[in-house]
């Protein structure tokens, strides 16, 4: 079949497969930690053996696999569907061992369910942050278990193909249009000549930032400011820092930690959400590119006006409820109590607070310092619209991102000025630059879609909380929808930073780990999947 006249999806299946054998190398991370803490290696061992398998048989689909336009799109969906379902089988063989030799480490894990374990390993590669955890806890789970969780958002963050591009030479030819496929967007700026060094120096920075936050995080604990911050949570919070993630293995999220951890970890959110390729140009020594960058001003304004908005209303004491509501399932009057004398007229609390919550949802974080379900309805509305928002372009932040944003405010502004003089012609700007007209209709469609999918994916959320009557409101299906389409993590209600998806159903789990899929791409790459177009010849 030629190339260009139809899907050929042999090439495509070879290359995931490519992909899969070489996920085999950060499951020994696991492993390790597995015989350092004495717990069984056997999850980690046989997903060992299963993706070496599945990645060297679908590579003989096409030894030497070339990729056009729409293979690259199909490599790219399916690549981070199969590593998803490749991650969940550390989860089942917790739950379940393996009959007739292993026994369960752990059989009341709650991912012992498929979907489940399916759920949070998706969760989790997409850098969502939603849990299905019910007891989140080395009591429930091991040691090797709950890093995996983390890890997996390590992986995801930058992303799988980008990775792939910059270590396997088989992806070379055509890394472009690979990378192109994941982030379809504004897309990831070429630093270097060849596609696979720009994709190192991403990943370069990546890791960077990543070393420097746990340096910084064990040093605070050996400096007696963090005393539950051994070497583990050193560890595992930077894994999910950097990804925008979430997952931690604490269950209060980093409500856990002291105030001197919350505002460490807020610098890092914050270069989490900025465009990797900023910090480049600072160590090639352009430091003048970060502060001059149009984006990046207005994401940091962005973080800045919510910011001081709820720290206004924490410090006055508007941000808080006043009692505790019927049903509430993350926290009860003492919690409240404590957090109201704690933050209301005190100055630092209340900016601390009011700076990390609205740095974790704006970059799709989705950590936690408060459990901002104590909330009142001004400062929770404040949460909504930031899980719109998202990170910058080239940043592991997910959602519809600050550039769109900022190119739909500049459209309405030129329509508003075109209106009024019909024959002017006021093309748009940025960073000095004309930004192509092909590039705008682009944007405007995806945020149109990007709404369009939200309002479809509330609605069916909703409908099934109304048919199932597990518990759950019509408030928390919305945030449900809000927050797992635009990889934040945590909704509100039984959903919030210290609560968990458990209650919705069967049907509903699948279909918010299609959400997570098709937020983390960005939409356009699985949804062209799907018409009838992509296949014809």
């Amino acid at each position: 079949m030629q190339r260009g006249t139809a899907v050929n999806y042999r090439n495509s299946l070879s290359l995931v497969g490519s992909v899969l054998k070489y996920l085999a190398v950060p499951l020994i991370v696991p492993f390790v930690v597995a015989a350092a803490y004495g717990e069984s290696v056997a999850p980690f061992l046989l997903t060992i053996g299963l993706t070496l398998a599945l990645g060297v048989g679908l590579e003989r689909l096409a030894p030497d696999p070339d990729i056009g336009v729409r293979e690259g799109f199909l490599m790219v969906g399916l690549t981070w569907f199969a590593v998803a379902l490749v991650g969940a089988v550390p989860y089942l063989v917790e739950a379940h061992g393996v009959p007739g030799l292993l026994v369960a480490a752990h059989p009341e894990s709650t991912l012992g369910h498929p979907v489940n374990a399916l759920f949070e390993s998706m969760s989790g590669f997409t850098t969502t942050g939603a849990t299905v955890v019910g007891n989140l806890s080395f009591e429930s789970h091991t040691r090797s278990i709950m890093l995996w969780r983390q890890l997996t958002q390590w992986l995801g963050g930058m992303g799988i193909v980008v990775l792939a591009v910059a270590i396997l030479p088989e992806l070379s030819v055509g890394g472009a249009q690979l990378m192109d496929a994941e982030a379809p967007g504004p897309g990831i700026e070429k630093l270097t000549p060849r596609v696979a060094n720009t994709a190192r120096v991403l990943w370069g920075v990546y890791i960077g930032l990543t070393l420097l936050e746990m340096a910084l995080l064990y040093g605070l604990h050996l400096a007696g400011m963090a005393p539950n911050m051994g070497v583990y949570n050193a560890v595992a919070h930077p894994l999910t820092t950097m990804p925008t993630g979430g997952f931690s293995p604490e269950a209060r999220s980093i409500e856990a930690f002291s105030a001197a951890v919350q505002w460490v970890i807020i610098p890092f959110m914050i270069a989490a959400g900025t465009n990797f390729a900023l910090f480049w140009r600072v160590l090639s020594g352009d430091p003048d590119h970060l502060v001059s960058d149009r984006e990046f001003r207005t994401y940091v304004g962005v973080l800045g006006v919510f910011t001081a908005v709820a720290a206004g209303l924490l410090f006055l004491g508007d941000g808080f409820v006043a009692t505790v509501p019927g049903g509430a399932s993350t926290y009860d009057a003492g919690y409240l109590a404590s957090v109201r004398g704690a933050v209301v007229a005190s100055a630092e609390p209340a900016v601390r607070h009011a700076a990390f919550q609205a740095t974790a949802i704006v970059t799709t974080t989705g950590y936690a310092s408060i459990d901002f379900n104590a909330w009142s309805p001004a400062a929770q509305y404040l949460i909504l619209i930031g899980m719109f928002v998202g990170g910058s372009a080239g940043s592991t932040g997910g959602s519809v991102k600050i550039i769109r944003w900022y190119v739909v405010v500049k459209s309405l502004r030129r329509e508003l000025f075109t209106t009024a003089r019909p024959d002017a012609v006021r093309p748009i700007r940025l960073g000095g630059r004309v930004v192509d007209e092909s590039a705008v209709r682009g944007i405007h469609a995806f945020t149109a879609l990007y709404l369009l999918l939200f309002v479809f994916a509330a609605t069916m959320l909703s409908l099934d909380v109304a048919r199932v009557d597990q518990g759950l409101s019509i408030l928390e299906a919305v945030s449900a929808a809000a927050s797992t389409l635009g990889n934040v993590g945590p909704g509100f209600g039984a959903l919030g930073p210290m609560g968990n998806y458990l209650g919705f159903s069967g049907p509903a789990k699948v279909f918010i780990i299609g959400l997570m899929w098709v937020g983390r791409l960005e939409i356009i790459p699985v949804l062209v999947l799907f018409i009838p177009e992509y296949w014809r010849t």
